[in-house]
């Protein structure tokens, strides 16, 4: 690019940035969402629809530590007159940015920027390395059959649009919402691919509100995905008046372009202090302390539903003794999932799980597993969610509580929620909204009968259901015929006849006025 190209590009950034800080006005959530989402029009054509993320979340992650970066940096110079301990001094940055990764360095630059952003990714890490190593350098910008330099300097260029300094957002948490509100707009473009990162924002909300996190304790997610469920855990402490840096939140994601989405998406909820570990949690749980599994107080996921290949072979002779009630066959590792989760939950811990009805009734090595669960009192509540919640899917989801320490009154008991009518119609998936949850919620609370709803059944009955948790088993929601009172029913017919009768001689009458008697 010649030096006059350069510096229009650069007035042209310095005048919007100088119009958009000159108004004072703060950007709002949905200008954010409506510009970020406008970048995936950019790549448009490009590159398949699933990978947007990837370059999206890259390139707001760098804008936003840069411009971070960028406000300390002033501040401090401004407070100290030290330029050096402003610009090049790391301990005095949450995140330090070196000159190379800044983005007033990549819009110098024409040629090659695939390259460039690479680059800076990689000395971003260099310099945080405990909190962002491996969170960067695997998206790769530097592929120029699909993203050539001209459509880099398109994105750059829109992104260039807003500054992204906390001065400048209208709300402390803007950047993680709209996050959310782009991991959410991908899975529904993407499809299967996208959705397998991200449970419906409901979903989330109704589970976290089920189990109650609480100020101080330790939560973990084993399937994280893009961390939308431990994120929701701090929202709920915040919500209750209480500091959501004093919740510990664990995670595990196997798929490591999502493991590092969750790690940009925590830090850009200001949850930097989130262990989130990348590996297969079945095959190599990695959340251990001293060749121990590490316990939590809330244990939350979503499992991929009815995985096949989930590792049965690897952990036939597991070393953390997580399947005693025995190993569910190769081709659904769902079971898999939730003793995992059982495992690592203290004994006064709460499970709070997304499954498929499946697990609530196959045979053979499930059910056994089942039986070995109810004979432990583990089961809370069995809820039956709608079809057609979840991205890639339209079967219906349940949910299972497990707790660890049930309260005295629930002991020997199990809760049975059929919520499968309460949800809101969309054109390609459904919805639950906030009345659907504020009734699970109060139905679980409150521990009792509703006619069509919820019902609480003692262990003796499920039992003799031979340890079958099906809904339908205990919840009957088949509409009643209305009973026909014969007698009733004749006498109306002969009003009826009456009625015509008067009507027939009325019209005649009228007829014959008319002279067209008959």
């Amino acid at each position: 690019m010649s030096p006059k190209k350069k510096s229009k590009r650069k007035n042209d950034d310095s005048k919007r940035l100088d119009e958009f800080v000159a108004t004072g006005h703060k950007l709002t959530q949905q200008e954010l969402e409506s510009h970020l989402w406008e970048s995936a029009n950019i790549l448009r054509g490009s590159i398949d629809a699933a990978d947007y993320k990837n370059y999206i979340f890259g390139l707001l992650f760098l804008k936003r530590l840069s411009d971070v970066f960028v406000e300390e940096a002033e501040r401090i110079e401004k407070e100290t007159g030290d330029k050096t301990l402003a610009w090049e001094d790391p301990d005095e940055h949450q995140f330090f940015v070196p000159k190379r990764a800044r983005w007033s360095e990549l819009r110098k630059i024409a040629h090659d920027l695939g390259d460039a952003i690479n680059k800076a990714n990689e000395a971003l890490e260099e310099s945080n390395p405990q909190k962002l190593e491996g969170v960067l350098a695997n998206i790769n910008f530097n592929d120029k059959e699909r993203l050539p330099d001209a459509t880099l300097l398109k994105l750059l260029d829109h992104f260039s649009r807003f500054r992204l300094r906390n001065e400048d957002l209208s709300e402390p948490d803007l950047l993680g919402r709209a996050y959310e509100y782009l991991i959410a707009q991908f899975a529904d473009d993407a499809g299967k691919k996208g959705g397998e990162f991200y449970t419906p924002r409901k979903v989330v909300e109704l589970i976290v509100q089920l189990i109650k996190p609480e100020e101080g304790m330790r939560v973990c997610d084993p399937a994280c995905g893009s961390g939308g469920m431990l994120i929701e855990c701090a929202k709920h402490i915040k919500e209750q008046g209480g500091n959501p840096l004093n919740l510990s939140l664990y995670g595990q994601e196997k798929n490591i372009n999502t493991w590092a989405i969750c790690k940009m998406n925590m830090l850009l909820h200001g949850l930097v202090d989130a262990h989130v570990e990348r590996g297969d949690t079945i095959r190599n749980p990695k959340l251990v302390k001293d060749g121990e599994l590490i316990l939590f107080d809330r244990v939350i996921a979503n499992p991929p539903f009815s995985l096949k290949n989930w590792g049965r072979e690897d952990v036939e002779k597991d070393g953390y003794g997580r399947f005693r009630f025995g190993l569910p066959p190769k081709s659904y590792g769902d079971l898999a999932f939730v003793q995992h989760m059982i495992a690592t939950v203290n004994n006064r811990g709460i499970v709070g799980v997304v499954m498929p009805h499946g697990v609530l009734f196959r045979g053979s090595a499930e059910g056994r597993i089942r039986e070995g669960m109810l004979k432990e009192d583990l089961f809370e509540a069995v809820i039956g969610l709608p079809t057609n919640l979840f991205y890639g899917t339209g079967i219906p989801g349940s949910i299972l509580i497990l707790n660890r320490s049930k309260p005295k009154e629930r002991a020997g008991k199990v809760l049975f929620i059929s919520a499968e009518e309460g949800f809101l119609e969309g054109r390609a998936q459904n919805f639950l909204r906030n009345k659907d949850i504020d009734r699970i919620v109060a139905a679980f609370e409150k521990y009792e009968d509703v006619e069509r709803y919820s019902r609480v059944v003692g262990m003796t009955e499920i039992e003799e259901n031979d340890c079958n948790l099906s809904i339908s088993r205990y919840i009957d929601v088949t509409e009643s015929e209305p009973e026909i009172d014969i007698e009733e029913t004749w006498a109306e017919i002969q009003e009826l006849e009456c009625k015509r009768s008067e009507l027939n001689k009325k019209l005649q009458d009228h007829l014959d006025d008319l002279g067209f008697s008959t």
